[in-house]
């Protein structure tokens, strides 16, 4: 496993306030960074717009694109985007992590960004277990054996496997939209007419008809499930189309489609995974410490909260995140997503 990393220290770009911020506390140590009582500074939705240079190590099947905030010695954080969103999720979060004292890692999703398959034989694989052993894969390259684990959407269900299956390399947990760990067997089962409604790009993807106009229109499709998932959040062009260009990625439409038709049982997975599968399909307790957020204004499909409360059993707890928050939480509401961090530390 190649493990050439550009080890120079660098700092994520953002407003000079941040910025500053950033130097002046980065080295805080792990005691403060851990403490759920430590004060955060101040973030608004957008303040930064970039991040710096980003990193590639190959890890696992991949070449993974990431970015990295300092210090490069502080407890781990690694940030876990889902789909149609990259690493921007995390753009205002990162900082606020990182002036904390941690170390802040926010890697592409294979068929994302600068992300890419070492091999042109591999299978374009979107299966939900093979998603988790990337992140696992991309841990071992970093030589981190154990991560606070954040995420979203996919990058939420990849942290509840990990958490389930690999409790010792997951040291707390922030879920947005709760329990996400699902099976093809439960996908299998018919909905009420509503909530199949709200699964309607899934049944597209079903078919070539919707795999050729995802690949035709990418960016409009996925600007409009944006707009439904968060039909609150005035993102601007810019935003989008910064995250539009890390679906440019030679992988992306395979992986979107291969991901939604497995999941109804419509395509296969490789048998590598297949014990894992089993292992999720009875939906294994998680005993990690726990916050799961759900954004008010949330318009994308989402199970109740009172629906898998049990299936946490360390410390645990819900917050509901007000002032018409959608899907895309980290970015639209970064203030109580980073606290949510540092207080699952703090558990």
């Amino acid at each position: 496993m190649v493990e050439e990393i550009n080890h120079d220290r660098r700092r994520f770009l953002g407003t000079a306030a941040m910025t500053i911020a950033a130097a002046q506390l980065g080295m805080i140590g792990s005691a403060e960074a851990q403490s759920s009582k430590a004060k955060l500074p101040t973030i608004k939705p957008g303040t930064n717009t970039s991040f710096g240079p980003l990193k590639q190590i190959d890890a696992g099947v991949l070449n993974v694109g990431y970015a990295e905030a300092d210090p490069v010695n502080g407890p781990p954080v690694i940030l876990l985007h889902g789909w149609p969103y990259d690493i921007h999720s995390f753009i205002d979060v990162a900082p606020v992590l990182a002036s904390k004292g941690y170390r802040v890692i926010v890697p592409y999703v294979r068929g994302h960004g600068t992300t890419r398959f070492l091999s042109n034989d591999t299978v374009r694989n979107g299966q939900p277990s093979a998603l988790a052993v990337d992140t696992i894969a991309f841990m071992d390259a970093l030589k981190i054996d154990k991560a606070i684990l954040a995420g979203f959407d996919w990058g939420a269900r990849t942290a509840n496997i990990i958490a389930a299956l690999w409790p010792e390399r997951c040291k707390a947990m922030v879920s947005v939209s709760g329990y996400l760990i699902g099976s093809q067997e439960s996908a299998r089962m018919p909905l009420p007419p509503k909530n199949e409604l709200e699964w309607w790009y899934q049944y597209y993807f079903a078919t070539e008809r919707g795999r050729a106009g995802y690949e035709k229109y990418t960016h409009d499709f996925a600007k409009l499930i944006w707009q439904i998932a968060s039909p609150k959040w005035k993102f601007d062009n810019a935003t989008f189309e910064r995250t539009a260009a890390s679906f440019d990625n030679p992988d992306h439409v395979s992986i979107v489609i291969h991901n939604y038709r497995w999941r109804l049982g419509l395509a296969e997975g490789e048998p590598k995974y297949d014990d894992l599968e089993k292992r999720l399909a009875a939906f294994p307790v998680i005993t990690v410490p726990t916050i799961t957020l759900q954004g008010d204004a949330d318009g994308a499909p989402r199970p109740d909260p009172s629906s898998y409360a049990k299936k946490f059993s360390g410390k645990y707890s819900h917050r509901l995140i007000k002032g018409g928050i959608g899907h895309n939480l980290p970015q639209e509401a970064p203030q109580a997503f980073a606290k949510a961090v540092l207080d699952v530390d703090g558990y």
